[in-house]
């Protein structure tokens, strides 16, 4: 591994922005190569074999811009085609799932929320997570509709007012006190979000603990740059417009299509 090799993220759409935000500010020397495959987003709607094929292609597009190390910085596509990802390619990955374990841990109700893509809740991997918290009554929600919005833009849009609140008023009244957003894209909405629910649920997601598992990896592979000034690249196969929006301004960011 070559130090100065940068760090691959590829997600459905915009929605892995959450995670780069995360990793940057936590990795601020490392260069990033983001690929944004908004053209087939959302993938939490596709079939299995599907989402393993376009995670083996962005796999490549990344291997191929010399990336030292991949974020698969989507649930769906972790928790569908991270083990074939490192069966097959010999390059470290690193894997998003909901981030259960801290609020099951923390929970006082005993009664946590998720909210998540229809590929993501009804994958093996994250079946078996769920298995392992028996003492916490887990309440998923599939979050129809939410990404295809957040793709357009439209994050403060009455549409996605209603969804959300057709979406966490259950679970709000079964209690919960945790609320898990297990699609990298619903980070965007924690605004809209604490406006429905109680001051007293917590939000939390995946992508802090995704940035320390990148940079312990690293570390250990001893691959971490050591320079200062990382250089983001985004990639998108559709309009960059929303992916700008989300980034804000920032002069050291270049956009190219793929």
């Amino acid at each position: 591994m070559i130090k100065n090799q940068p760090i691959g993220l590829f997600d459905s759409g915009v929605g892995g922005l959450s995670i780069w935000k995360d990793l940057v500010r936590l990795l601020p020397m490392e260069d990033t190569i983001y690929l944004a495959d908004s053209k087939n987003a959302p993938y939490g709607q596709k079939r299995k074999h599907e989402i393993i094929e376009l995670s083996f292609k962005n796999t490549e597009l990344l291997i191929q811009m010399g990336c030292k190390i991949i974020v698969v910085a989507c649930n769906t596509a972790t928790t569908n085609a991270i083990k074939e990802l490192r069966i097959r390619y010999d390059i470290p990955f690193i894997g998003i799932e909901p981030a259960l374990k801290p609020a099951v841990n923390n929970s006082t109700t005993k009664v946590i929320g998720i909210l998540a893509t229809q590929g993501t809740l009804s994958s093996e991997l994250f079946a078996n997570r769920v298995a392992e918290y028996k003492n916490t009554k887990i309440i998923e929600q599939v979050g129809h509709g939410l990404v295809s919005l957040i793709e357009r833009g439209d994050l403060e849009s009455a549409e996605m007012t209603t969804l959300l609140e057709v979406y966490l008023q259950p679970m709000i009244a079964h209690n919960i006190d945790y609320l898990v957003l297990g699609c990298t894209h619903y980070p965007f909405l924690i605004n809209q979000i604490k406006k429905i629910v109680p001051a007293t649920v917590t939000i939390i997601d995946s992508g802090a603990a995704v940035a320390r598992q990148t940079q312990k990896l690293l570390t250990q592979l001893d691959g971490l740059k050591s320079e200062l000034g990382g250089k983001a690249t985004f990639f998108t196969n559709s309009d960059s417009t929303v992916m700008r929006q989300l980034l804000g301004d920032n002069s050291n960011i270049h956009f190219k299509d793929f």
